[in-house]
């Protein structure tokens, strides 16, 4: 019993009263079609329980709440393990949040730096001293001698008797300060303590060091006529040099921090994008915006009619020097630069105009003290083997594994910090175990993606080394090139190995494949799925023929390639592309078919797609303008295509009310059905009364959203079913408004197909017309109703996919971007993905995705590889061209793979 979980009599959402055995200390993965019930198995079922018997340990607080949060609809569930949910949402908020922060690494690097750092100046080292380190000289070089402790002070006789001192010595001549004359020193060392045996004394010299440190910036001790002087503080040429500690590097601590930024690395400022929108263009040509116009064109002409005949006034900005930049932006004694241009503007802010000019070139930019390293400056002037925290927390996560790996630090130093080197060496190669290599210390948590968090914090549950828990992944491979899916399993791996229960949901083939125990649920999606189709180990996976995962898993179906021929009609051209790691690489890219940006993780992909494409279409499609900052040149060699769209795994709504059919225009047509009612008509309602978005019908205890939040004070906040409504939305008489037996809350309560089913049985053809487009897109599972927040990246993306094929007719000829349009995906369901992208194109549309998967790489048009690898060593184009020919390319890892995977699947390379 001790072995197994029991789950009997499961009933949450569509699973239809199932009864499951899952094993303890194995890999399990979840399998099934889009909406089979896949989720509500594991986290709303097995997580939601383990996190209800979580919160009965918990205090009072928090078990006030414990009767109004819902049980899972089970019968029973035996053998629980304390659960653990890694989800695909990254909910940080915290703009300070960084991948050192979360992953712990920074917190290791502190104590580092803290305890053998070097203070370095102009490659000079200072030596700062530390209490301990003056204590231990003080036990290794006086042991059994007396020593007397002094400061260099101002001899001021009465402050120094009102301070408590007694003996200062002045020209080596120990002197009673009441003895002093009149005419004594202006400068002298006064005694702080003195100490026969040390060794005896031990908490006393601790005391009398720390004193002396608050009150100088040095000790001296004094030994049998000697002095020996320690520095705690220094001060070189105005630049203050103080003791490294871990408050120092700290952004999250007023000490540390950037006293401009405070610690958030950049600051509302002069933004360089806004003043210098086209960097191709020269100072003469006009590159700087804000001197533009007939009147404030002066400032130009002032700057190049007065500054030195050596500075390049037709050199393009981006050719520009550092140095020439600075001349620009600063000026010189005859010539104004940019930046006393704005300051003329700051000091005439009283008039109107100028704060709209300012407004107009103001945004978030980096901070120009700190230069977004978001510590005070003194933290930089301590190094490690050459670096500071700032450039070891810029690197990619690769090159700072290559750095401790080779870390060359003296005896001493290793001894000290050999723990710290051992975490700091173990986390970052768990790291990149998950296929993180690109990252760096300083990325913030907010800019990751779904997958990304949810692997960082998977290489940081490792390293915390939990036994006897269950983790509950959702589908960890998103994101993930197949290239490091293997590593991916060797980290789940690890987590079975120390004593965990690791449970997955996943469509991903190899991670399916390479789990201990395998539950599909189906056959289908929504109400046609919830049952456990299989249970069992892998070597029983051919017995069984029931299953349409299982028909995929053994290759008794595949996705083929598409037969259709496909020739462009037009391209784009991208020269001397300079974004992030890309660096002076030209594209062409070519239009009217599907072009997949493929590569390893980091290697570029979403750089050159999110970076160079898309702006550099919206800037042509709306201002006619080819000219973007990240590439020499941009052009579109044709004048078919009017629009450009970008299709993210961005929320479809801010507001939590928002949903699939209201952001499809479906909820308008149902709402106008039931204002069409005989009831409605009789009581008057509109067809806003059906609106859970204004006042009139919905519920105002809850605002239409169905729960109410409430705040926990050192918890999640816990979200319960708003008791007036009963998670309903809408007041009780609207609710007795029906259409065919069913009220506005039962109809947003079907899911996609069941909605299609009974609309239609009613000949409400315009409704199921624009509800068939998301049960094209594989959506079908999807409740009318579901808040747009609690779909996934993946779904929302789908929605999106849903109302531009619903409005593809209308709409001009359209270039589509796509970032990762199958995660989430069953094969079934990139299968139907793939028929509407075959509609996007016979409508004349374009489609340009980035993609690790390889049915969609198998039937795509066009390849765009980047590579080899991640971060500082990605960004090169590997390969262009058609499928035939990137599987023979042998320095593309997506072409290796992409030929292992036709060969598996017996499909001929066509």
């Amino acid at each position: 019993m001790k072995e197994k979980i029991f789950i009997k009599g499961a009933r949450v959402n569509n699973l239809k009263n199932i009864d499951v055995v899952i094993p303890k200390n194995k890999i399990v993965t979840v399998t099934g079609v889009s909406g089979s019930g896949k989720s509500s198995l594991a986290f709303n079922t097995l997580h939601a329980e383990g996190q209800r018997r979580y919160i009965e340990s918990l205090s009072s607080y928090a078990r006030q709440f414990l009767g109004k949060i819902d049980k899972p609809d089970v019968s029973e569930i035996t053998g629980i393990c304390p659960a653990i949910a890694l989800e695909q949402k990254n909910g940080t908020k915290n703009p300070r949040s960084t991948v050192g922060t979360v992953s712990e690494i920074y917190e290791y690097l502190k104590l580092l730096y803290a305890r053998v750092g070097k203070v370095y100046i102009n490659n000079q080292e200072f030596t700062v001293h530390k209490v301990d380190n003056v204590i231990k000289s003080c036990l290794d070089n006086f042991k059994n001698k007396e020593i007397s402790l002094l400061i260099k002070k101002k001899i001021d006789k009465k402050k120094l008797v009102f301070e408590g001192y007694s003996e200062v010595l002045i020209n080596n001549k120990v002197i009673n300060i009441n003895d002093l004359e009149d005419e004594y020193p202006k400068v002298g060392f006064v005694f702080i303590d003195t100490l026969k045996s040390i060794e005896d004394n031990s908490s006393r010299l601790y005391e009398s060091i720390e004193l002396a440190k608050e009150q100088s910036n040095r000790l001296h001790v004094m030994c049998e006529n000697e002095m020996h002087e320690f520095v705690f503080k220094h001060d070189n040429n105005e630049i203050k040099i103080i003791e490294p500690s871990v408050n120092l590097f700290s952004f999250n601590n007023p000490y540390g921090a950037c006293k401009n930024c405070q610690g958030y690395g950049d600051t509302i400022g002069i933004d360089e994008n806004k003043v210098i929108p086209d960097m191709n263009l020269s100072v003469y040509e006009g590159t700087v915006k804000c001197w533009s116009g007939t009147k404030l064109s002066k400032w130009k002409t002032n700057f190049i009619n007065k500054i030195s005949a050596d500075f390049p006034i037709h050199r393009p900005y981006r050719d520009l020097s550092k140095q020439e930049k600075e001349i620009l932006w600063n000026g010189t004694k005859d010539a104004k630069g940019i930046n006393t241009f704005f300051s003329k503007l700051e000091k005439k802010k009283y008039k109107i105009q100028n704060r709209v000019l300012l407004s107009r070139y103001t945004g978030k930019t980096l901070c120009n003290v700190c230069n977004g390293s978001r510590l005070r400056k003194e933290s930089n002037y301590v190094k490690i083997d050459e670096k500071t925290i700032t450039e070891l927390s810029n690197m990619s996560l690769k090159d700072l594994s290559s750095f401790f790996k080779k870390i060359v630090l003296n005896d001493e130093d290793l001894t000290t910090s050999e723990r710290l080197l051992k975490e700091i060496r173990n986390r970052i190669d768990y790291l990149l175990n998950v296929g993180l290599s690109y990252l760096s210390l300083s990325r913030k948590s907010n800019t990751l993606s779904g997958g990304e968090f949810q692997r960082l914090n998977l290489a940081n549950s490792l390293a915390s080394s939990l036994i006897g828990t269950m983790y509950i992944l959702d589908e960890p491979s998103i994101g993930l090139h197949p290239k490091d899916t293997h590593k991916l399993m060797e980290i789940i791996t690890k987590l079975k190995e120390i004593g965990n229960t690791v449970i997955i949901v996943e469509h991903d083939k190899d991670i399916i494949l390479n789990s201990d125990y395998i539950i599909d649920i189906g056959p289908k999606a929504g109400s046609l799925g919830g049952k456990v189709v299989f249970a069992g180990e892998k070597s029983e996976l051919h017995n069984y023929n029931q299953s349409l995962t299982l028909d995929y898993l053994t290759n008794k179906k595949i996705i083929k390639k598409s037969l259709v021929e496909r020739k462009s009609d037009s391209s784009i051209r991208l020269k001397n592309v300079n974004v992030n790691n890309i660096k002076n690489q030209n594209f062409n890219i070519p239009l009217g078919l599907i072009c997949t940006i493929t590569g390893v993780s980091g290697s570029g992909k979403s750089s050159l797609l999110k970076k160079v494409i898309e702006p550099g279409l919206k800037a042509f499609f709306e201002s006619g303008t080819t000219q973007i900052k990240e590439c020499e040149s941009f052009e579109i060699l044709s004048n078919k295509y009017k629009n450009v769209e970008y299709l993210s795994q961005n929320p479809i709504g801010k507001s939590s009310r928002s949903n699939p059919v209201t952001y499809l225009k479906a909820y308008d047509d149902i709402r106008n059905l039931f204002a069409r009612q005989p009831l409605s008509k009789q009581r008057k309602y509109k067809s806003g009364f059906f609106s859970f978005n204004i006042a009139g019908g919905r519920c105002e205890e809850c605002k239409g959203e169905g729960e109410i939040n409430i705040e926990m004070q050192f918890m999640a906040d816990v979200k319960i079913k708003c008791e007036k409504c009963n998670g309903k939305k809408f007041k009780d008489e609207v609710l007795d408004i029906q259409f065919n037996r069913k009220n506005i809350n039962d109809i947003l309560d079907l899911t996609v197909s069941e909605a299609i089913e009974f609309f239609k049985e009613y000949n409400e053809d315009k409704i199921v017309k624009k509800l068939d487009f998301l049960n094209q897109v594989g959506l079908e599972y999807v409740k009318l109703g579901q808040s747009s927040s609690s779909l996934s990246g993946g779904e929302a993306q789908r929605v999106k996919l849903a109302y531009f094929l619903s409005k593809s007719s209308k709409l001009d000829k359209t270039i589509f971007l796509f970032d990762e349009p199958t995660t989430g995906l069953h094969f079934e369901d990139i299968k139907k993905l793939l028929i509407s992208f075959d509609k996007l194109i016979e409508l004349g549309n374009s489609i340009i995705c980035i993609e690790h998967n390889l049915d969609i790489i198998n039937n795509s048009n066009w390849i765009i590889d980047l590579g080899p690898d991640g971060g500082s060593e990605g960004g090169e184009k590997i390969f262009s061209g058609e499928i035939k020919k990137i599987i023979n390319c042998k320095n593309s890892h997506t072409g290796q793979y992409l030929k292992k995977y036709l060969i598996e699947t017996n499909q001929k390379i066509l």
